[in-house]
């Protein structure tokens, strides 16, 4: 699952989202920001290696094979942006450092360094802004059937950052909501695998959550999102598990009495 292509030849903005069942009816929308390695033609794989892109810093490893697992399980719609986070990230804001990368986990990123405003507009224009046009798009088209969809994001994490052993093999993110977070914490935590859970770890939803916060928290919609351990996650025997893990305890969340309701927190 690590060995995806990093470089398909796409160019098109249109290239740089997938929307998987785009006719559901379920009550849900699956997202997954960082599912492909992906770079346009015209940069170049950014100046790094195939490796690398290749690696924790071109994609979640794992996420978007999950994601799909779920939303066919639950006959949900997914999207998920196809182009790598390194050449924009989708969860990061556009005014943000670090929403163009020079420097990813100690890779230096020849193709990001002293961008112009010119081109970090045109990069925001072509690969972030249609996978969150999608994303509203699709909240709307749920929203028509008189029920808040609940919001539910797919990310992986590496094993290990420098200083910093992880020993989860599954978090839960959230920020101010939470209704799906609770539950989800609740769930994985029974679970028969005698799974380490992470409740905002390694990452809290408070400082890393743009996409969520966004589109779930921001239209008052149920919401979290899960982070897997890359190395539990990276061959297609192993998103599978992870899929029967996660979708049973996400179908129970769904049909939580008065989930479905619009809250701002």
């Amino acid at each position: 699952m690590g060995k995806v292509p990093a470089n398909s030849g796409f160019e098109s903005a249109e290239d740089a989202v997938e929307i998987g069942n785009p006719h559901a009816q379920t009550p849900l929308l699956i997202i997954c920001d960082h599912a492909s390695n992906r770079v346009p033609d015209s940069l170049n794989n950014l100046g790094i290696g195939a490796d690398e892109l290749a690696s924790h810093i071109g994609w979640d490893i794992g996420a978007a094979a999950v994601t799909r697992r779920l939303a066919g399980a639950l006959d949900a719609t997914a999207i998920l942006a196809r182009t790598s986070r390194l050449v924009i990230d989708p969860n990061r804001d556009p005014a943000d450092p670090t929403s163009i990368p020079e420097i990813s986990d100690r890779v230096r990123i020849p193709a990001n360094c002293d961008l112009n405003t010119d081109e970090r507009a045109r990069r925001r224009d072509a690969y972030f802004l249609p996978y969150h046009d999608a994303i509203e798009r699709e909240i709307e088209r749920l929203r028509a059937h008189r029920t808040a969809p609940a919001i539910f994001s797919v990310h992986s994490f590496t094993p290990e950052m420098p200083g910093e052993e992880r020993p989860w093999h599954i978090g839960v993110l959230w920020n101010k909501d939470p209704r799906m977070a609770d539950l989800m914490i609740q769930s994985l935590r029974a679970h028969a695998d005698g799974l380490v859970v992470g409740d905002n770890q390694p990452y809290s939803g408070q400082l890393v959550a743009y996409s969520l916060n966004r589109h779930g928290g921001g239209n008052g919609l149920p919401h979290c999102a899960i982070e897997i351990r890359q190395d539990l996650v990276a061959d297609e025997a192993a998103a599978d598990r992870w899929a029967a893990i996660v979708e049973p305890a996400l179908r129970a969340i769904l049909a939580s009495p008065g989930l479905h309701r619009v809250r701002h927190y």
